[in-house]
């Protein structure tokens, strides 16, 4: 009986080992670090992208404020509150510096540049830009499992305006709409931020009980309906 419970420990233990050395590969750094950072974390990291300022808190007072760059309209940066996962050197067009967030979508972060005219203006494909300098001051500073909450126009996650989204589309509001839809029981894929085949389907179902057109857009007259925007 004995040597069964001892079986069963040691297996335990080796699950745990070979988990936190996956999360490790993907993460560069152990899980019980994240949960040390979360519980005695000072820090946290608010990106204001109309005036592309960043302000670093801790202990919720400003100790930093930074100048960056943001996403052009095209590529958009993640709008909402994420989490630093990873910290690395990168070189060349990353100016030396990479803080990762958690965005589901694709591969966002806090890097330097190589083009550091950039600053000040929405320049990059998504990721918050820093001054080399800048960066990799931030970098030493705060650890991870730091949130950062990114912010632009008037629309919380939807940014400046209400974009049409069409199948292919990712991004913040793409994460609402899925949220909302899941709310409202029309959605039970995963919450990723990407319109695909399983969002197509929810929307179309969505569109039918609400007497709306029913295709592949997301329009202004569906925002209204998902209670987004205000009805008239």
């Amino acid at each position: 009986m004995k040597s069964h419970r001892l079986q069963i420990i040691s297996l335990i233990m080796l699950f745990l080992i070979l988990l936190d050395m996956t999360f490790y590969r993907f993460n560069s750094f152990h899980i019980y670090q994240s949960v040390f950072n979360k519980i005695n974390n000072p820090y946290s990291i608010h990106v204001d992208l109309d005036y592309y300022k960043m302000y670093v808190l801790k202990n919720g007072e400003v100790i930093k404020t930074y100048p960056v760059s943001g996403g052009k309209k095209t590529t958009p940066s993640p709008l909402g509150t994420w989490t630093i996962i990873s910290k690395a050197d990168w070189g060349e067009g990353f100016g030396g510096t990479w803080m990762g967030f958690n965005v589901p979508w694709g591969k966002y972060g806090i890097h330097g540049t190589d083009e550091p005219w950039s600053i000040g203006n929405p320049m990059s494909h998504g990721c918050i830009r820093m001054k080399n300098e800048d960066a990799k001051e931030l970098k030493d500073m705060i650890p991870h499992g730091t949130k950062v909450t990114i912010v632009k126009g008037v629309f919380g996650p939807f940014g400046d305006y209400f974009r049409t989204l069409e199948p292919g589309d990712t991004g913040s509001d793409v994460l609402m709409i899925q949220k909302k839809l899941n709310n409202l029981g029309y959605y039970n894929g995963y919450c990723d931020g990407k319109y695909g085949d399983n969002m197509k389907n929810a929307v179309h179902k969505f569109q039918k009980d609400n007497n709306l057109p029913t295709n592949n857009k997301i329009t202004l007259e569906m925002y209204e309906k998902l209670g987004f925007i205000p009805m008239e």
